[in-house]
Formats: structure tokens, C-alpha cells, sequence
């Protein structure tokens, strides 16, 4: 069973003037369980509107969205999610534990059971120590972590987050990076919604860019960072008087003992072959590629400009 499928979602929204704005424009997704999917576009892309439709937030104008089986428009089918909103807010005269244990008893997990999680979760987003201020007087990291707190808390096997990272400082954004990672590892589904490249770097399997309102890229991440190899730099170790050229390709440029090679994908092998057969020790081979935001970036700027 696919953790969530999408199926020519729109959601139109009416604007100035009785004019009606395409938000979302027939979204087709599908995301599997045990992935981790990222969705990724610029600010007013649609990002937050697919996920408060999938979430059953909002009404579509056509289409429709299923979690586990279950129609999106149907509560049931929220049972099995852990959900994170993009500005969440909570009661703040409570404490996290207080707000913790509030959360698991709406999915009507067993008292002890509920302790042992709440404390678990408190303890992995470092809140444990904090845990019985209220939330008033928490930093707005400490909101955020209290956010992905609560999508943790009855172990859900779906997690829908929006803007997950968004506040955390860079200790803040690496645990919840290691936290994505665990899930993946327990065969979780976990979408999440960025405008961060990074982010989706480094721990999802796929992609899908979304601008304004339109899916424009869909992809494994490992296949845009193939497809983005530009060259390779070797580093050779060559005495400093010796100028050799392998395949044809000079050093262009020599530090000490070490020369650097820039070589084109098609000559590598070539390069390579040569180096071998005359001996010369390899230092360090640097794959040269476009990463993840320039694909982003060059997808944007494309369609705007179209």
C-alpha cells in the first residue's frame, strides 16, 4: 500500500476583484511507505496548500488525496499521522509535558505507555529539562521542537511536516535530520515540505519540485546529482620539475608535489588509463557537479521566466 497518493489535486482560492487564483494546479504524487519524500519550491509554490489538503485542512476545488488507504476528507485516515504545520501554535500555558501527554491521549494511547513515549521524545528533542515550563516562555526553536514532539509521540507510521527545519538553529536542524534519518530506518514515510535544498540533500530518497502551484520535477535525488556531473579534478603526485600531460590534459595548476588535472566526463577513462600505466601515484579524485540548489534554482528561474 502507498503511504500517500495525490491524484489531480487542485485548489483554486478567490483573489481581488473576483479574480480566482490556481494555488494548485493537478497535483499527481505518489509516496511510498518507508521514503523519504521532499517537496521542495519557493515561497507561495503550494507546498503548505498540498499539505493542509492532504491533511483534510482545506477543501480541493478537484482532485483527491489518500493516506493509507483512506480519503483524505475522511478523519480516520489522520489516525496513523504524525503532522507538523508550517507556524504551529500551541496552548502555551501548558507545559510540554503537559502538551505532550494532551496530544497521546486524543489518539487514545494507554497511560503507561504514554509516559514512556512522552518521556522519550522530550528526551530526543532535547525539551526533558524544560518540560515543565510553560511553553510561553519557550524560544521559538523550542516550539518547533515541541512541533515535531508531538508528530512523534504515538509512533505513527506516516509523517506529514511542513517546514520542519524552519527556527532551528544548525544543532537544532542536524537533530531533526538524524531524526528523519531513524524514521527511514524503521520504514516510516516521512513528506516534507522546504524551501532548503540542503536539506532534501541529505536525507531524502526523492524530490518533487512544485512552482507556482505546478509539479515541474520528479526525481531520486541520487539521479539529479548523477545527472549533474560536470568533470572530475584529479590530483597527481609528480615531482615538481615534471610537466607531463596525460590524454592530451595539462595540470592546471601545481602545489608543491601535486598537480591538478580537470578533466571533462568523457575523458576520464582515457586520463585515467594513462595515469595507470605510467605509475604515478593518485591522490584524490574530486567529482565536480551541479548540486542540488543549482537544479532547484535552474528549474525556478525557467519557469518564471517562461
Amino acid at each position: 500500500m502507498n503511504a500517500i497518493e495525490i491524484t489531480g489535486l487542485c485548489k483554486q482560492f478567490s483573489g481581488k476583484r473576483m479574480t480566482k487564483v490556481d494555488a494548485l494546479k493537478g497535483l499527481d504524487l505518489t509516496i511510498t511507505a518507508g521514503e523519504v519524500f521532499g517537496f521542495l519550491g519557493p515561497n507561495g509554490a503550494g507546498k503548505s496548500t498540498t499539505i493542509k489538503l492532504v491533511m483534510g485542512l482545506l477543501r480541493p476545488t478537484s482532485g483527491r488525496a489518500v493516506i493509507m488507504g483512506l480519503d483524505a476528507s475522511q478523519a480516520e485516515s489522520r489516525r496513523n499521522v504524525g503532522y507538523l504545520p508550517e507556524n504551529p501554535a500551541f496552548y502555551d500555558y501548558l507545559s510540554a509535558e503537559e502538551y505532550i501527554s494532551f496530544v497521546g491521549s486524543q489518539f487514545k494511547m494507554e497511560k503507561s505507555l504514554l509516559a514512556q513515549r512522552s518521556e522519550e521524545v522530550l528526551k530526543r528533542l532535547d525539551l526533558w529539562e524544560a518540560r515543565k515550563r510553560p511553553m510561553r516562555g519557550y524560544s521559538k526553536g523550542m516550539v518547533q521542537r515541541i512541533g515535531l514532539a508531538q508528530t512523534l509521540v504515538h509512533d505513527p507510521d506516516v509523517y506529514i511536516l511542513d517546514e520542519p527545519m524552519s527556527g532551528l538553529d544548525p544543532i537544532g536542524r542536524a537533530l531533526v535530520k538524524d531524526i528523519i534519518l531513524d524514521l527511514k530506518r524503521r520504514g516510516k514515510c516521512v513528506f516534507f515540505s522546504t524551501h532548503i535544498t540542503d536539506d532534501v540533500e541529505k536525507v531524502c530518497d526523492r524530490v518533487g519540485v512544485i512552482v507556482k502551484g505546478s509539479l515541474v520535477a520528479l526525481d531520486r535525488v541520487e539521479n539529479i546529482m548523477r545527472s549533474g556531473v560536470e568533470g572530475y579534478l584529479v590530483h597527481l603526485q609528480l615531482p615538481e620539475a615534471d610537466s607531463k600531460t596525460f590524454a592530451g590534459i595539462t595540470a592546471v595548476r601545481r602545489s608543491g608535489s601535486v598537480s591538478e588535472f580537470y578533466l571533462p566526463c568523457g575523458a576520464f577513462n582515457a586520463f585515467m588509463g594513462e595515469v595507470n600505466l605510467s605509475g604515478v601515484e593518485v591522490a584524490l579524485v574530486e567529482t565536480k557537479r551541479r548540486d542540488l540548489e543549482d537544479f532547484f534554482l535552474s528549474l525556478v528561474k525557467n519557469d518564471l521566466s517562461g
